[in-house]
């Protein structure tokens, strides 16, 4: 036989679900006020959203995100994270764009003839000569080249992604 005790979260777990959703909403505060008129949030949350935005006290703000993570308890969270997920995503997109052409390049430049066939492979509309051109001229050391060699890969997979409307290349890099 089970008594009310077995049923309710423990108190840990309470703990926790508090402490995700006062995260959430002091990542909520993080955004401007007019990011988050579509949410539909109440005005009371609102209200502490802005008021914690306005508060450099630590100890203030510690108790501020407390009653915000107390609001936070009559709204729906996962919407919430949902709205906040597509907003990182954009950055996410960047920073892995950013590593695959690191990627390339330094693959470029140690390996030479097949590495270019792979990567004209994967991207075929790059300039073939003019690539060639600056991984010689990152490979003998000459100033600027790796970053003009980074310029021009980065410039390829951007065309790439954006006649195919998303990424290629992972594949052959890997």
């Amino acid at each position: 036989m089970s008594d009310a005790r077995d049923e309710a979260p423990s108190k840990t777990r309470r703990k926790r679900d508090a402490e995700a959703l006062q995260a959430l909403g002091e990542a909520l505060a993080e955004l401007p006020g007019e990011a988050l008129a579509p949410l539909g949030l109440p005005d009371r949350l609102l209200q502490a959203l802005e008021d914690y935005r306005r508060i450099s006290s630590h100890e203030a703000r510690r108790r501020q995100r407390q009653f915000i993570g107390k609001l936070m308890r009559d709204v729906d969270p996962e919407p919430l994270q949902a709205f906040l997920a597509t907003r990182q995503r954009p950055g996410k997109e960047a920073a892995r764009l950013f590593r695959m052409t690191e990627r390339w390049r330094d693959r470029l430049v140690a390996e030479g003839a097949p590495a270019m066939e792979a990567f004209l492979l994967a991207h075929p509309g790059a300039a073939a000569a003019a690539l060639e051109d600056a991984v010689t001229a990152a490979r003998e050391g000459r100033s600027g080249a790796p970053k003009r060699l980074f310029r021009m890969v980065r410039t390829s997979i951007d065309q790439e992604a954006a006649a195919a409307g998303s990424p290629r290349g992972d594949a052959l890099l890997e």
